[in-house]
């Protein structure tokens, strides 16, 4: 999620009332993968929605997204990341999301089933999201996170770690 978020950014997620989720929408949810953790990511598919991307630009139902909040930081192309859901991946890729590629891809584009959200970082380049690892259940969506209320550069051999004050309260 860099630049949105840095680690080292501590959040508050709005868990109450139960979350809505909308396209565009930060959320906090279960990683499929490791369910003892808790990831931060974009919705861009809700159910019945077509995602693809060609040449990193992500299309929704056939309409490019105009999203400035994504950042590219890569100057290489990757097939499968940037041709999603084309080309052959240069990482593993876990079995959901093979199970995806499987199961809902229609003319090129992945299908977002009932139930089912599709994710990824702002960071495009160096996330690690559905594209590998597939869907997110709607019952995994844990909330919003709505501030960073605390930020910390990590440390430097040994010092103690230095606050990010113009990172405190941003809402996202």
């Amino acid at each position: 999620m860099e630049n949105t978020l840095l680690t080292g950014d501590r959040i508050l997620v709005q868990r109450l009332p139960k979350l809505k989720p909308q396209r565009g929408d930060i959320v906090a949810f279960v990683y499929p993968v490791d369910r003892t953790e808790s990831l931060v990511k974009r919705i861009i598919g809700t159910p019945g929605d077509r995602i693809r991307i060609a040449s990193k630009v992500v299309y929704r139902n056939g309409v490019a997204l105009q999203e400035p909040y994504a950042v590219h930081k890569t100057g290489y192309f990757e097939p499968y990341r940037d041709n999603f859901p084309g080309g052959t991946p240069s990482a593993r890729l876990e079995q959901s999301a093979l199970e995806m590629l499987r199961d809902n891809v229609v003319n090129g584009e992945v299908i977002v089933p009932q139930g089912r959200y599709f994710l990824l970082g702002d960071n495009r380049d160096n996330s690690w999201d559905s594209r590998y690892w597939g869907f997110v259940s709607a019952g995994d969506l844990l909330g919003k996170p709505v501030l960073i209320y605390d930020s910390e550069e990590a440390s430097q051999g040994g010092e103690r770690p230095r606050v990010r004050w113009n990172r405190l309260f941003r809402l996202l």
